[in-house]
């Protein structure tokens, strides 16, 4: 995929904030430091086009950025970290929830998961509310670069059993060393296309 341009549209919690609904748009969901700002950024080749920051949490909001003029990624609230707010980890699931159920032009969800962790209760609850509702997800393994081969392959079959899933259907990506981005990106596509 070539990016001929990527830019940030703007933040949202409710409805009306969102800009118009005349895109097709992905979101992106996962544990707080997961990686999520840094795959958007390595799939845009930008530097810092989403924050990323060293402290979990962070996201507080839904971010909106568009795509060569006919695509939106939508990185949601990271989930699951104890410093958070509970006032504000209180706040995100129905903002989040509004968004998944109303917005009529998200067409999936990329599910970001840690190849160095076990599905948590949050990821699995997110996973199985996403099957109940038909939602599209691509199921993301982030971060493979930290393990070797061996353990990366048992730790991905793992992931994919806890899922009810194969192992093939997990993407395997690294935002260190850009693996799996062009795999990515063609999945990706067919989701934001209606394939």
């Amino acid at each position: 995929m070539i990016i001929r341009s990527a830019k940030f549209v703007g933040s949202a919690v409710t409805p009306e904030q969102y800009p118009p609904a005349d895109l097709p748009e992905v979101a992106f969901a996962g544990r707080s430091n997961v990686g999520k700002s840094s795959l958007i950024n390595k799939i845009l080749n930008r530097k810092k086009l989403v924050r990323t920051s060293k402290t979990p949490g962070r996201t507080q909001l839904l971010n909106f950025f568009e795509i060569n003029e006919l695509y939106r990624f939508v990185d949601l609230p990271g989930y699951g970290y104890a410093k958070v707010p509970a006032e504000v980890q209180k706040r995100w699931r129905p903002m989040v929830e509004t968004y998944l159920t109303s917005r009529l032009n998200m067409r999936g969800m990329v599910l970001l998961l840690d190849i160095r962790r076990e599905p948590s209760r949050e990821d699995l609850n997110l996973w199985h509310w996403l099957q109940k509702m038909s939602i599209k997800v691509l199921t993301v393994i982030t971060k493979v670069d930290k393990l070797s081969r061996n353990k990366r392959n048992k730790q991905i079959a793992a992931i994919a059993r806890s899922l009810g899933r194969k192992k093939e259907e997990m993407l395997e990506f690294s935002a260190i060393t850009g693996e799996g981005k062009e795999e990515l990106w063609r999945r990706l596509l067919m989701v934001l296309e209606g394939e």
